[in-house]
C-alpha cells in the first residue's frame, strides 16, 4: 500500500513539473517564466525523493529513473488535473492553484506521519509548497480582478479545469486503508480547508465558485486522458530509445 501511495505522489509531482517545464522560454514575462521554471524544479526535486523511496520500498533493484521513464501510462497514478494541457497562462495558473491548495494541505499533515521517510519528504517540500500556493493565489486574484480580458480568460480556465479538482480529494482504496492505519490524513478535513481558501481567493478575485459540477476521476487508479500518453511519449523517449543511458 505504501509503495502504491508513494508512487502516486511521485507521479503527480513529475507530471505537473513536466507540464510547467514546457513553459520555459515561453512565459508572458521573464519573471514569471523563471517562477514557473523554479516551481517545476521544486516539484521534480520532490519527485526524485519520492521515487528513490519507492524504489527502496519495492526492493526489486529498480531506480528512480526506471520508475519515471520505464512504466506505461496505466501504471501512473497521478490525478487527471495535473496532466491537462497548459493552455494559455490563465489555464496554467488555475491548474496550479487548484493543485497547490491540495498539495499544501496534504504536506502539512503528512509531516505528522509515523512513516518517518514520508514525513521527512513532506517536511522538506512543505516550505516550497507554501510559496507555490502564495504565487498561484496571487495570480488568480490579479487575473480575476484585472482587465476584462484577464477575467474572461481565468473564467474560461475555471470552466475547463474545475471538473478535475474533485478527484484530488476522492480517496482510493489504498488511501483509505493508509488513512485508517494512521499513515496519511483523512481527506475530508483537507477538502474543507481547501474550499475555504478557494472561496477567499475567488472572492478577492471577484470570481464565483462553481456549484454542482460533475467531477471526472480515474487518474489515481490508472485511467487517464489521452494527454498523459503525449506527455510520456516526450518524457520517456530518450530512455526508451537508448536504454540505460546515463549522463
Amino acid at each position: 500500500m505504501l509503495l502504491d501511495y508513494t508512487l502516486q505522489l511521485a507521479d503527480t509531482s513529475l507530471i505537473l513539473g513536466h507540464r510547467l517545464s514546457e513553459w520555459c522560454g515561453h512565459g508572458p514575462i521573464l519573471e514569471q517564466d523563471l517562477a514557473m521554471a523554479n516551481i517545476a524544479l521544486d516539484l521534480l526535486g520532490e519527485t526524485r525523493s519520492l521515487y528513490q523511496y519507492a524504489a527502496e520500498l519495492e526492493g526489486q533493484g529498480r531506480t528512480e529513473d526506471d520508475l519515471a521513464y520505464l512504466r506505461d501510462a496505466v501504471e501512473y497514478k497521478n490525478p487527471l488535473l495535473v496532466e491537462q494541457p497548459n493552455g494559455d497562462f490563465a489555464d496554467t495558473i488555475l491548474r496550479q492553484f487548484l493543485f497547490d491548495g491540495f498539495h499544501f494541505q496534504l504536506l502539512q499533515q503528512l509531516q505528522q506521519s509515523p512513516e518517518q521517510r514520508l514525513a521527512a519528504i513532506a517536511t522538506k517540500s512543505f516550505k516550497e509548497a507554501s510559496y507555490h500556493l502564495k504565487w498561484s493565489s496571487e495570480w488568480v486574484i490579479r487575473l480575476g480582478d484585472g482587465t476584462e480580458e484577464s477575467k474572461r480568460r481565468i473564467k474560461k480556465a475555471i470552466n475547463n479545469l474545475w471538473m478535475y479538482s474533485g478527484e484530488l480529494f476522492m480517496m482510493t482504496e489504498t488511501e483509505k486503508q493508509l488513512a485508517q492505519a494512521g499513515y496519511i490524513p483523512e481527506y475530508a478535513p483537507l477538502l474543507q480547508n481547501w474550499e475555504a481558501h478557494v472561496k477567499k481567493v475567488f472572492a478577492e478575485a471577484t470570481l464565483e465558485v462553481p456549484q454542482n459540477v460533475f467531477m471526472h476521476k480515474g487518474g489515481k487508479t490508472g485511467r487517464h486522458t489521452e494527454q498523459l500518453g503525449y506527455i510520456l511519449a516526450e518524457l520517456q523517449y530518450l530512455q526508451r530509445a537508448h536504454p540505460g543511458l546515463e549522463w
